[in-house]
């Protein structure tokens, strides 16, 4: 028996099965579809309208004054890498916890003025009460601070919220989650790759 070839083969064997270890399921998303408005205003339900993609998820509000630019410019840096790699089958949504102000042409505009113009790319809104609810299914929170008037009559409040990019895989499974204002763009761009071949 030659023991160096199975040395050798126990070896390659190790190194492939941890390159190929399945990333867990957080939570399968399939069991409440969630009827949302995109920033086009047509209706889209979550998650079963992105069945058979994998997905780029965050949370924003457009009048955030700190880190919804910053995640969202960071969804934009991987947009680019994923185009550049030409990696297809890939869709970013963002989801706004503040629907009461965030309307389809407030949220267009945020796009536009971001130069976000791919036909892939959703922002989503809807009755308070659904948004509200699709969160908490995500495990994500956003709490309202004190609201003040301006001088012109204007309701002027900010969030406390969950700051997070998510992966939802083909099947509409949650996969990972990650820090969204200071996220580590490499590593999910390597996680997407992997989620997409299980």
């Amino acid at each position: 028996m030659d023991f160096k070839k199975i040395y050798v083969l126990v070896f390659i064997s190790l190194i492939f099965s941890g390159c190929g270890k399945e990333i867990p399921v957080i939570k399968d998303l399939n069991r409440t579809d969630y009827k949302l408005i995109t920033q086009d205003s047509t209706q889209f339900n979550f998650p079963s309208d992105l069945k058979g993609k994998t997905v780029v998820l965050s949370y924003i509000y457009t009048n955030c004054p700190d880190i919804c630019p910053i995640i969202t410019q960071n969804i934009i840096s991987i947009n680019k890498q994923i185009d550049k790699e030409e990696i297809d089958n890939i869709v970013y949504v963002e989801i706004s916890f503040d629907p009461e102000r965030d309307i389809p042409s407030v949220l267009k505009n945020y796009a536009e003025v971001r130069g976000i113009k791919s036909p892939n790319w959703y922002f989503l809104t809807g009755d308070k009460k659904t948004v509200f609810n699709l969160l908490k299914d995500l495990n994500v929170y956003a709490l309202s601070g004190d609201t003040t008037i301006t001088p012109q009559n204007d309701s002027l409040y900010y969030f406390i919220h969950t700051d997070r990019i998510s992966l939802i895989d083909k099947q509409n499974r949650l996969r990972l989650n990650f820090n969204g204002s200071n996220a580590d763009k490499k590593e999910i761009i390597n996680s997407i790759k992997q989620i997409k071949q299980q």
